[in-house]
């Protein structure tokens, strides 16, 4: 049984839904440990201190912020307590707007909203109003000692957040900002279309797989048993040809059966 992360109320106006909160994504990979290689014994981290010159223990470690080269201010722990978020089982919907404008850059950490029994007719009024109108909610969420702004909106049969992140978190960087549109010309354009027209299917996650964790897994596997791996193949990048003429020879690649062919066993293989 998944566990809950968080439970509480979605309020607007004068409505209240008590929901629970459960984790709606979470990254997978193949964990290493430092190993001292002589005797194969785990490493353990020691807190060293230079300017003593010594080891040492966690009850001597205070948190402290930089505020110039090498010099902190210290902050106690009750002082953070003081100005944590106030503990709160309320969810309150602060603004509404329409989905398609926030842009997803801003998404951080996926939930999903279930209803408690006795919340699930008003839930069921929001999602489907949600759904409806292409509208999402804004609201503010506290949770582990932090305050979040979130987005929810609807999914699949129910509701969905998306904590976010705020606007001074999101780089701007001047080479993305300043990229200067090049002049293409409409038989290019007709191609580039052309070609993306016959690589278009249906979105399915379940195709799309980390191929590196996979070869790790495997990498793992073998170690035990005394074997070794073959390197992976590197990809052969194509001759730089003249735009249209790659655009031509890529839609020929594409539209040959033997293409067709490839693609389908993939599909299949991946699908099994």
């Amino acid at each position: 049984m998944a566990a809950t992360v968080w439970t509480g109320y979605i309020t607007f106006g004068l409505v209240s839904i008590p929901v629970r909160l459960f984790s709606g994504a979470r990254g997978e990979h193949v964990e290493f440990h430092q190993i001292h290689s002589v005797c194969e014994t785990r490493i353990k981290q020691q807190l060293y201190c230079p300017h003593c010159k010594r080891v040492v223990t966690r009850d001597e470690i205070v948190k402290g912020h930089e505020v110039a080269k090498d010099r902190y201010v210290l902050i106690d722990e009750k002082d953070i307590e003081k100005v944590a978020p106030a503990s709160s089982d309320a969810m309150e919907i602060q603004e509404v707007v329409a989905l398609k404008e926030i842009d997803p850059i801003y998404f951080e950490s996926s939930y999903y909203a279930v209803p408690e029994p006795a919340g699930r007719k008003a839930y069921s009024l929001l999602f489907e109003t949600m759904q409806d109108t292409g509208l999402a909610a804004i609201a503010k969420l506290a949770m582990h000692r932090r305050e979040y702004t979130v987005v929810i909106r609807p999914r699949q049969n129910g509701l969905t957040l998306h904590t976010m992140y705020y606007q001074n978190e999101v780089r701007e960087v001047p080479e993305y900002e300043g990229i200067e549109e090049a002049k293409v010309n409409p038989k290019e354009l007709d191609m580039a279309k052309r070609l993306l027209e016959s690589m278009k299917g249906p979105f399915d996650p379940s195709k799309y797989h980390d191929e590196y964790q996979e070869r790790l897994e495997q990498l793992v596997e073998a170690r035990k048993k005394g074997r070794t791996v073959k390197a992976t193949p590197q990809p052969k990048l194509a001759p730089v040809v003249n735009l249209m003429d790659a655009l031509q020879a890529s839609l020929k690649k594409t539209a040959s059966p033997a293409a067709k062919k490839t693609t389908h066993h993939r599909t299949l293989r991946k699908a099994g």
